[in-house]
């Protein structure tokens, strides 16, 4: 009898589908600095630009400040006068919708290596 119990009292719960967002897709080059630590950024750097040649570090915010901090480790401390800042691109995006709409910094630094 409890068995019967709980089998009744289960039911399935079903759930609709989420909502697909588009997928970004970005090139293989693009590091996107976040939370982790320096030094995992300054590898997967390292990694990519020994099979591309050219590398992309990407960030916001507070983050910007890791960027500046992985692409001085590439060219002072792991680069031994092997890469150079190519480019470097500081912008604002808004972020949020509606009355929570907020102005975001961005940095995009484009490393290569030397010719």
């Amino acid at each position: 009898m409890s068995s019967e119990a709980s089998k009744e009292g289960k039911e399935k719960v079903t759930t609709a589908p989420a909502e697909e967002k588009p997928k970004r897709t970005f090139p293989p080059n693009h590091i996107f600095i976040g939370k982790k630590p320096v030094m995992n950024y300054a590898m997967s750097a390292l990694i990519q630009l020994s099979q591309s040649g050219e590398i992309v570090l990407k960030a916001r915010g507070m983050a910007i400040s890791r960027a500046a901090t992985v692409a001085s480790i590439i060219i002072n401390k792991f680069g031994a006068n092997t890469y150079e800042i190519k480019n470097i691109k500081i912008d604002t995006e808004q972020v949020g919708s509606g009355e929570q709409v907020r102005n975001v910094s961005t940095m995009e630094i484009t490393i290569v290596k030397k010719a």
